[in-house]
């Protein structure tokens, strides 16, 4: 299992390279570049990487989407519903 942490979307795009994630969680307000750009930059990366967006804005739901995202969870909900994001996206 590899494990990596970024605090901004240059230092995401560069662990995404280096690492190859099978499954990656994103902050929707990551600092850099918009998240929108980064997501279809991580598809260009690895477009098998899961992506699961969080996001504290319900109007980010649409765009995340659109932009890539496989799931996007709403921060407002509890661990329950990031838990089953991850079932999902592993086929559980």
């Amino acid at each position: 299992m590899l494990v990596g942490e970024a605090v901004e979307s240059e230092d995401l795009l560069s662990q995404a390279r280096a690492l190859r994630p099978d499954l990656i969680l994103l902050e929707w307000e990551l600092p850099g570049r918009p998240v929108g750009n980064l997501l279809a930059a991580l598809r260009e990366v690895d477009p098998l990487a899961r992506v699961i967006v969080l996001s504290r804005e319900p109007e980010s739901q649409e765009q995340a989407l659109d932009a890539g995202a496989d799931v996007i969870v709403s921060k407002a909900n509890g661990p329950e519903e990031l838990l089953t994001a991850f079932h999902r996206l592993a086929g559980w």
